[in-house]
């Protein structure tokens, strides 16, 4: 009788062999060689390189699930790559991680906060935790709340915020240290257009004063109005990489974009849809 041998259980792929990167941008205000990282089977980022410029408005650009946020969150010390480096205006992340990231504001995506504070408390708690001295912290807690439009609801636990206000608070307290890089993830989601208008003002003055801006987004004609410069994300790779003409060539940022990414599907299988509205 004759067994067959039994099934070996699925193993995951091998490791990915980085590669020997460029050495970094020490003028970059963010500069990102050889990032990988894996969740089980499946490679979020794979091999990223991106230089951003010191006092650019820079926007982050993908479909869903093309590695945007863990992107994001390996250059900011919020969650180690597997391989690769990741430098702060020269600064090397994660061998001086408390150097660089006192330059970093962060709004991660799906933010949590200390909700059973109010909003003044929540800035208060954000400048003290950054070591600044409670006058300073007092201060700068009034201007962003008059900046944010939140100084009526300053004494209203964040728990009771709505979505936009949760997100312009969370802002607020990515800024209170004033740092040198901000990395927004989404920062428009979510958000009213008249406090959208406020927040573009906002970040375009930090980077007028000599500050770099990092968003990410999903609305083309937002970043094309916005930002600078532009990388276009796609499978865990950087698709392409520098100012916003010339990423976007001779099309619309959008055009390009689809054009890089792919994913555009025919309607034809609808056609039961159009005949329905026209009948009605």
């Amino acid at each position: 009788m004759v067994t067959e041998p039994a099934a070996s259980p699925a193993t995951p792929p091998p490791s990915p062999v980085p590669q020997d990167p460029a050495p970094p941008d020490p003028s970059a205000a963010l500069s990102l060689r050889g990032l990988w990282k894996r969740f089980g089977q499946k490679i979020a980022v794979a091999g990223a390189d991106l230089d951003v410029p010191s006092g650019s408005f820079f926007g982050l650009v993908g479909p869903n699930g093309a590695g945007k946020t863990t992107s994001l969150s390996m250059a900011t010390g919020l969650l180690r790559p597997d391989f690769g480096t990741v430098h702060v205006h020269g600064t090397d992340l994660w061998a001086h991680p408390d150097t660089a990231k006192a330059t970093l504001g962060v709004l991660p995506d799906g933010v949590r906060l200390f909700d059973r504070l109010t909003g003044a408390q929540l800035l208060t708690y954000a400048g003290l935790l950054r070591g600044m001295d409670r006058a300073t912290v007092a201060e700068r807690t009034e201007d962003l709340l008059t900046a944010m439009d939140l100084t009526g609801d300053r004494d209203t636990f964040v728990v009771d915020y709505s979505a936009g206000m949760t997100k312009k608070i969370a802002l607020a307290s990515a800024m209170i240290h004033a740092p040198r890089v901000l990395v927004l993830d989404e920062p428009f989601e979510a958000v009213d257009p008249v406090s959208a208008a406020n927040i573009r003002d906002i970040l375009h003055a930090y980077v007028d004063g000599g500050g770099t801006v990092v968003v990410s987004s999903h609305v083309m004609d937002l970043v094309q109005r916005m930002c600078s410069h532009v990388a276009i994300i796609g499978g865990g790779h950087v698709l392409a990489a520098g100012t916003v003409d010339q990423v976007r060539g001779e099309q619309s940022l959008e055009d390009r974009f689809v054009d890089l990414v792919g994913g555009r599907r025919e309607t034809e299988g609808l056609a039961w849809l159009r005949s329905s509205s026209a009948s009605s």
